[in-house]
């Protein structure tokens, strides 16, 4: 859903969507603070662990294959 959903609003203004890419990524990294304990007070170590996921797999998010990949 979300890949058709930025093939059809980022065709003509791409960068429309990078506060929701933004948003995304605040998201995932809230996530894994809660599931994994010792991320649960470390937001940096979170988004890199995100980063290293995104080196990694780098097509399992829509907007990460845009270039929109979490950097820390």
């Amino acid at each position: 859903m979300l890949r058709g959903w930025v093939n059809y609003y980022g065709r003509f203004y791409k960068t429309a969507l990078y506060p929701v890419f933004y948003h995304l990524n605040e998201t995932l990294t809230r996530w894994i603070k809660r599931k994994y304990k010792k991320f649960k007070r470390k937001f940096q170590r979170a988004i890199r662990l995100l980063g290293e996921i995104a080196k990694k797999q780098p097509k399992l998010f829509a907007h990460w294959e845009f270039g929109f990949k979490p950097t820390a």
